[in-house]
């Protein structure tokens, strides 16, 4: 058969070649196609059976670190086990001079690190629909199941009826409710100037008005200031107290402050920090109320800082239990609210400091074993449940055209 000639503007055709060096490199590209093909499909299911088995044991079970910073997740290991501790002393301190220093010493800083630790780490929350879903089903479900969890708590160890009250959230719960809040409004006071100085005036305000206990309304507006605070620091502000120079100047501040707290225990009321009680509440007029609180709010700052220049930056045992900090937050309650009911407490109280500081050190073991993966994988449907599938909505499609005609 006769070859067609090329036509003039095609140019010269070369003929394909099917053997030789051609071939051979023919075959070698198709073999590393193959290869590479392959290595990516068996990472890819790889990485499915990662994500399936991350999903049976819960979001966090494994204590997985990666992209994580060791310096946050060792600040909210702490700082939870000082609010386990401080529950603790709650019941006991009266009548016992150290137990009120120790709980006046750690209640001037733990609750404002850690909700400064929130604003934190809230800093990216936009709103998104995935963001909302899991604001849903991390901090909304665990609230109504740990209330439930609760009453039921109640029931078996009081006798009581079963009652479920959301609106007046149990004992720890109210920092989910807050939390809530506090994560909803971040793109407010993201796009707004001065930030923490309507916080502070809004904290302020609560102070004056009667806002009862439904919701733990008053903590939530008293403690927003140190939300914000945390919302509008970035990770170069909190840079330099992790050198050695801001832990040699934060020791001789903790020392002091604790020094403080001995001398206050018996002349103060510890109400003023708890976050709940306004100036009719306090009975005080209502400029000193102001004047204590800006006091109290420089003074924690500075605690705080301290605090936060002592925390290890490096990766230590108890990093990973970091990174499920809200499991032992939840959990400790419901134990200590099951020892309290069992009378467990006022046994403590009559034994006198001995056996005090034998249960602080029960609590704080058993804070740090309630973050351990057992327990989460047991109970991260309760925790961190999935979003169900069948609840999600449909994507919203994109308006036609973007432009001022588009608007």
């Amino acid at each position: 058969m006769p070859v067609p000639s090329p036509s003039p503007s095609s140019g010269p055709r070369r003929a394909p070649q099917r053997d030789g060096d051609g071939g051979a490199a023919g075959v070698r590209t198709r073999a590393r196609t193959r290869a590479r093909t392959g290595a990516e499909g068996e990472k890819a299911a790889r990485g499915s059976v990662r994500a399936r088995v991350r999903r049976l044991n819960g979001a966090t079970a494994q204590g997985r670190q990666g992209g994580r910073d060791p310096f946050l997740d060792n600040a909210k290991f702490l700082l939870v086990v000082l609010v386990a501790l401080g529950h603790s002393w709650t019941p006991v301190a009266e009548g016992m001079r150290a137990v009120e220093a120790a709980w006046l010493f750690v209640h001037a800083f733990h609750l404002p690190a850690l909700v400064l630790l929130c604003g934190h780490l809230s800093r990216g929350f936009t709103g998104r629909p995935d963001q909302l879903r899991r604001l849903i089903t991390h901090i909304l479900v665990p609230y109504f199941v740990f209330e439930a969890a609760y009453a039921g708590v109640h029931v078996l160890l009081l006798d009581r009826p079963f009652a479920l009250t959301p609106t007046r959230p149990a004992f720890v719960c109210w920092f989910l409710v807050a939390l809530f809040v506090w994560r909803l409004t971040a793109p407010l006071w993201q796009a707004v100037r001065w930030p923490l100085v309507f916080a502070l005036l809004l904290s302020l305000g609560a102070g004056f008005t009667d806002l009862g206990e439904e919701l733990a309304l008053p903590r939530i507006l008293m403690l927003w200031p140190w939300f914000v605070l945390g919302l509008r620091l970035r990770p170069a502000h909190l840079r330099p107290l992790r050198n050695r120079t801001a832990r040699r100047w934060a020791l001789p501040v903790m020392a002091a402050a604790a020094a403080g707290a001995w001398w206050a225990a018996p002349r103060i009321d510890p109400d003023w920090l708890l976050m709940e009680a306004g100036a009719d509440g306090l009975g005080v007029p209502p400029l000193l109320y102001v004047e204590v609180r800006l006091a109290q709010f420089a003074v924690g700052a500075l605690l705080v800082a301290a605090f936060l220049a002592l925390v290890p930056a490096r990766r230590t045992a108890f990093t990973a239990l970091g990174g499920c900090a809200l499991y032992p937050l939840l959990l400790h309650g419901l134990a200590l609210t099951a020892f309290a009911d069992a009378g467990g407490f006022r046994v403590v109280a009559e034994a006198g400091p001995p056996a005090v500081l034998g249960t602080s050190v029960l609590v704080a073991g058993v804070t740090v074993l309630l973050s351990f993966p057992h327990v989460r994988r047991v109970l991260w449907p309760c925790v961190e449940p999935p979003f169900p599938g069948w609840l999600r909505g449909a994507p919203v499609p994109a308006e036609a055209g973007t432009g001022r005609h588009g608007r």
